[in-house]
């Protein structure tokens, strides 16, 4: 679409009762992003109530007419995903708005490729809006949703602010809660919950019960990702928990004294403050022989229907009883918010032999039922595609909304993992959605240590789920085998005898892009940080042809290279595999400041990497040439001048690197390929990359957010 043009929905599909509206946008620092946000809009084109403004404290309509998703990681970054059931929406709502905004002095304009996607229930993208000239705005109208007489209709607007989620919203009537009163309400929340964590056990346990309906409801809207704000909450805090969906507040004032401040109940845009769960107690035991008892033990799998068995109901128990983790796996597949149960063994009628999914996913939402049957494989079995086709068929026929498959797998982006057939002439359409076991351990990681749950019997349960998927006889791994041809092709690269268009390199490329999506679930999860692989081809270029121009580069220079941003990181982390020596090397790039003198940018870089490695390799990166001077670490820390190239040279920036062997084998043993990039990326993270600033914005671009702002 172009701005300004507008279309009916029901022109695009007949399944639109449902549509999910994705909003995206690439940084190319990766640090860069946007939080978005709904209005709902009367005829006088202003929100009916602060009730009608819909954002990261209040992210679900309680009729379930909007739902914010949260983010879903895409090819080339996030896309942040809204659910409109257009049959729900009040009748005197005439106009959706949607939108997103920055903060912090930062602009739309340091963002790339800034877009709108409509897609039907099933995913099935219906239009797209790619948004030009965003510039120094810090808020943006992607497109809005109005009816036309008994028939919805999608404008892009593509219409920026300058004042920000704030200025946007209060444009539209909403009555915003300034800054004084957000500072305010932090700290009350933080003197209430210094006090619930005096209070003993009994008495947390008697107020959560109490609370406990009113936890359920807030953690279930949660969205995934939810623009990273969640908020842990003690079973004791259970009431201010629902200040953030705006509600009244209660102040504790003691009998007979004046209340201090009155908060009204108008949203607040602040984001939502993180608690992080407390120190684990030390151990009882005598010794490191004696192990803690498990709720899921894995010591009784015998077999691979034994281990698919158990980890199903293992990981649909837990979802269902830990409201925020089974939200946070089920928004991605477009699922509403709401009361969730989960099954498993369930027989299906399907000819004259019944079939029985792994499991079902029912969640319940304003009267309303959304259905998916889950398949798992453990250990290393693939998906079967006939067992797939039969569930899609069984859920077209019933009415159910998606099919769920989960396995060590990981999913690429144009190259599914089992092919189905569709039947377009079925109105009702199901969506096929894949999960990888690695997907799971990372969400439960990050809600263990670093978000929370806001209840120490649920931490438990994503504690004891956890230890479940990583212990070796469970299956659920994740990704560990590069598959048949690794050993041709390393063999085949060796004595130089692999041809370009051999289709067994493209199956290594494809394996190697697995990996490295793994590898980012896994660093994510451990720091707690957003990390994603980076794709330097051509905007709009078609993954399989990418990916046969990185099988042909592997035939030519036998090697696999992968880029992954990590949030808070200089610059981004490289990991590349030479095949024909054997070797992972891991790097990053830092550019040189922009003031001080070159001997001062040597002298700081080694002092700033005092603890790491002395095997190091740090190379100077200078203006016109293919290197200047290098040295480890061990070398150079007692002369820091030996970085700086002869004469006057202009320095860029650093490189730094590490170099390991890497694995003989294609699995996940203690020697293998799979086991060695992981600790390659994860050791050079921890010794080198934490040791470094994160680069300062360019003078050029300050100038510019002032005379913004």
């Amino acid at each position: 679409m172009i701005k300004g043009s507008n279309v009916a929905l029901t022109a695009l599909s007949e399944d639109v009762g449902t549509v999910i509206v994705s909003l995206g946008w690439v940084s190319p620092t990766g640090e860069g992003d946007a939080d978005v946000s709904v209005l709902l809009l009367d005829a006088g084109g202003k929100v009916r109530s602060d009730g009608d403004f819909y954002f990261y404290n209040n992210p679900v309509a309680a009729d379930g007419s909007v739902q914010l998703l949260g983010k879903t990681p895409t090819e080339d970054g996030n896309e942040d995903r809204i659910c409109f059931d257009l049959t729900a929406v009040p009748p005197q709502v005439e106009r959706i708005v949607v939108a997103a905004s920055r903060y912090g002095g930062a602009r739309f304009g340091e963002l790339e490729n800034v877009r709108v996607r409509l897609a039907d229930a099933a995913g099935e993208s219906l239009l797209r809006f790619t948004i030009a000239d965003v510039d120094a705005v810090s808020a943006i109208i992607f497109g809005e949703l109005y009816r036309r007489g008994e028939e919805w209709k999608f404008r892009a607007v593509g219409q920026g602010y300058d004042s920000g989620l704030a200025g946007l919203a209060t444009d539209f009537g909403v009555d915003i809660e300034d800054d004084a009163a957000e500072v305010e309400a932090e700290a009350a929340s933080a003197v209430e919950a210094e006090a619930a964590s005096e209070m003993d056990a009994e008495a947390a346990s008697e107020m959560d019960a109490e609370a406990g309906s009113a936890v359920e409801a807030v953690e279930a809207a949660d969205p995934v990702g939810g623009s990273g704000r969640p908020e842990t909450v003690a079973p004791a805090t259970a009431a201010a928990t629902l200040e953030a969906v705006p509600a009244p507040r209660r102040p504790d004032v003691a009998e007979g004294e004046p209340a201090k401040r009155t908060v009204a109940a108008r949203p607040r845009t602040a984001k939502k403050k993180v608690t992080l769960p407390s120190a684990p107690p030390k151990s009882l035991a005598e010794n490191d022989s004696w192990k803690p008892a498990r709720l899921f033990p894995v010591s009784v799998l015998k077999s691979d229907r034994d281990r698919e068995m158990r980890a199903t109901s293992v990981l649909l128990s837990v979802m269902a009883q830990v409201p925020r983790f089974g939200r946070r796996l089920t928004a991605a597949f477009g699922a509403p918010s709401g009361r969730m149960e989960t099954f498993t063994e369930v027989s299906l009628p399907h000819g004259d032999t019944p079939r029985r999914p792994d499991g079902v996913i029912r969640i319940e939402r304003a009267g309303k039922l959304w259905t998916a049957l889950v398949e798992t494989k453990t250990n290393g079995n693939a998906l079967k595609a006939d067992q797939v086709q039969a569930y899609m068929d069984i859920a077209a026929r019933r009415g159910y909304e998606a099919v769920i498959t989960v396995s060590n797998d990981v999913a690429l982006e144009g190259s599914p993992l089992v092919d189905v057939k569709i039947d377009r002439r079925r109105k009702h359409k199901v969506a096929i959605w894949h999960l990888s076991w690695a997907e799971v351990a990372h969400q439960a990681q990050l809600l263990i240590q670093h978000e929370g749950v806001g209840n120490a019997a649920r931490t438990w349960l994503l504690q004891e789920l956890l230890h479940y998927l990583q212990h070796e006889n469970s299956g659920c791994h994740g990704f560990q085998n590069m598959g048949s041809a690794w050993v041709p092709v390393r063999n085949g690269i060796s004595d130089e005898t692999l041809c370009q268009g051999d289709p067994r390199a493209l199956e290594v490329v494809e394996n190697w892009e697995r990996l490295i999506r793994q590898v980012c679930l896994r660093l994510g999860g451990d720091l707690g940080l957003k990390v994603q692989p980076a794709q330097r081809a051509r905007r709009g270029t078609d993954p399989g042809a990418r990916r046969i121009q990185q099988a042909d580069q592997l035939c030519h220079e036998g090697r696999l290279q992968a880029e992954l941003r990590v949030e808070q990181a200089p610059g981004l982390l490289t990991i590349g595999a030479d095949l024909r020596t054997g070797k992972l090397r891991t790097s990053v790039e830092i550019p040189a400041p922009e003031q001080g003198y070159p001997l001062t940018w040597a002298k700081r870089l080694v002092r700033r990497l005092a603890e790491a490695p002395a095997d190091l390799h740090v190379e100077t990166l200078v203006e016109g040439a293919a290197g200047g001077p290098r040295g480890t670490l061990e070398r150079l820390r007692p002369e820091p001048a030996d970085l700086l190239p002869k004469g006057a040279t202009p320095i860029t920036g650093f490189r730094l690197s590490l170099f390991k062997g890497m694995g003989s084998t294609r699995g996940n043993a203690e020697s293998g390929f799979i086991r060695s990039v992981d600790d390659a990326v994860h050791r050079f993270y921890t010794s080198v990359v934490v040791h470094l600033d994160r680069p300062a914005p360019r003078r050029a671009a300050v100038k510019e957010t002032a005379g913004a702002g």
